[in-house]
C-alpha cells in the first residue's frame, strides 16, 4: 500500500509564517479585546450614584460627591502590554499613577477613589460599575480579540 501527499511543502512554509507572526497576532488581538472593555469601564463612570459631600463620615453610609465621580470619569485605560515568550498580557482600570485631585481641603489619588467606589470602604457604600462593566463587556471582547485573530491570520495565510 502506498500513500502520497502533495502540497506538504506549501504547508510547512504556511505554518512557519503563521509561527513567526503568532506574537504580533496576538498583540493586535489582545488590544482589540482590551479596548472592547476599556469603553465599557469609561461608560461605567456614567452610572455612579452620587451625592454631596456633608463632612462627616458616616460607617458605609455615604456616596460618592459628585467631585469623586468627576475624578474618575475619563480615567480608565489600557496598560503597556507585557510580553513573555509566546505570551501576551496587559491590565485595563485607572492606573496608580492617574494623579491626584483636590477634593475639599485634600488631595487625594484618583485610583485609590476608583478603588472606593468600586469596592466600597468603612465610609462608602460599594458600587462595583467597573467590576460588572468588565464581566459584562468579556464576550464582546472575547468575540473581537477571535475575529481579530482570524482577519490577521487570513492575511498571513493569503499573502
Amino acid at each position: 500500500m502506498t500513500i502520497s501527499t502533495e502540497g506538504l511543502e506549501e504547508l510547512n512554509k504556511m505554518l512557519a509564517k503563521l509561527g513567526d507572526k503568532a506574537q504580533d497576532v496576538a498583540s493586535a488581538s489582545l488590544f482589540k479585546g482590551a479596548g472592547v472593555v476599556a469603553d465599557a469601564m469609561k461608560g461605567a463612570a456614567n452610572h455612579i450614584a452620587t451625592e454631596p459631600f456633608k463632612g462627616k463620615r458616616m460607617y458605609g453610609t455615604r456616596l460618592p460627591s459628585p467631585e469623586e465621580k468627576a475624578a474618575v470619569e475619563g480615567k480608565t485605560g489600557i496598560a503597556k502590554f507585557r510580553k513573555s515568550g509566546g505570551a501576551v498580557d496587559t491590565l485595563i482600570g485607572v492606573a496608580k499613577d492617574a494623579g491626584y485631585v483636590q477634593l475639599g481641603n485634600r488631595k487625594a489619588p484618583v485610583a485609590a477613589i476608583a478603588r472606593s467606589i468600586n469596592s466600597g470602604t468603612s465610609f462608602m457604600r460599594k458600587q462595583p460599575v467597573f467590576r460588572r462593566a468588565a464581566s459584562q463587556a468579556a464576550p464582546a471582547a472575547q468575540a473581537a480579540v477571535v475575529a481579530k485573530a482570524e482577519e490577521m491570520f487570513n492575511e498571513i495565510i493569503n499573502s
